[in-house]
């Protein structure tokens, strides 16, 4: 699985608000050992809605979590791209969804609140505990839920717990070398294709450091690309500070 989040809210953009999504997704998929392949954040745009599921949509083994743009009132556009992107274009009422907000409500799901049970004819209910109110999913892979945290993050961790995702370790290494990252260009080319390697390079007022990083699922293997950096750096007296070993 490649896991994805699409956060739409012209209110984080414009910076009305600020983004919590990602951060918590991260976090979240990390205890599995898994990292985002992709965040977007997008505008209350229709057409950019739709755009960004097909594109999404279009993507291999794509896993999609989508905040925001579920609920009854006029700027909530993702029922609708939903149903436009990834099915027949139309909204049907789906009548689990009418039932729980009619449960919840009473005679106050009218006129508004009802509008939330129409949904894209392969919709799935997803249970939303803090109101009640149901986000959906499609095709076990795009998971639409609200853009308020308190309910969302909720659902997120319920949602997770019941995929298929087989866990895995990611086992890192890391130093901090005295040098320019071009020292190390000949060495990351030479690391096999499975190994991800990270140089975030810095500028301080006594000269130039890399923070590399290597990580892979086989600790040996990572150790052995690690130690390809600490042969080269010892051959050329760079000097290095190792960090403590991680495991993601």
């Amino acid at each position: 699985m490649d896991f994805y989040a699409l956060i739409i809210g012209t209110e984080i953009l414009n910076r009305r608000r600020n983004d919590k999504h990602f951060e918590f997704l991260s976090r979240k998929l990390a205890k599995y050992g898994y990292t985002l392949k992709g965040s977007l954040i997008i505008a209350d745009e229709p057409n950019l809605i739709v755009s960004a599921l097909n594109w999404l949509g279009s993507l291999p083994n794509s896993v999609v979590f989508s905040f925001g743009g579920i609920g009854s009132t006029p700027d909530d556009y993702t029922r609708q791209a939903a149903a436009t992107a990834l099915s027949d274009g139309k909204l049907y009422q789906h009548q689990e969804a009418k039932s729980i907000i009619e449960s919840a409500l009473g005679e106050k799901a009218y006129p508004y609140a009802i509008k939330m049970a129409d949904l894209p004819l392969e919709a799935h209910i997803i249970e939303n505990p803090f109101n009640q109110m149901p986000a959906f999913s499609m095709f076990d892979r795009f998971f639409f839920v609200p853009g308020f945290p308190q309910m969302s993050h909720p659902m997120i961790k319920d949602i997770l717990s019941k995929l298929d995702i087989i866990p895995r370790k990611i086992y890192r290494y890391t130093l901090t070398a005295l040098c320019k990252e071009s020292k190390l260009i000949e060495t990351m080319e030479s690391l096999p294709k499975n190994i991800e390697c990270s140089s975030l390079p810095k500028i301080y007022s006594d000269g130039p450091r890399v923070i590399l990083s290597v990580a892979s699922d086989d600790d040996t293997e990572a150790k052995n690309a690690f130690d390809m950096f600490i042969h080269m750096l010892d051959a050329k007296n760079i000097s290095y500070a190792l960090h403590d070993e991680e495991e993601d």
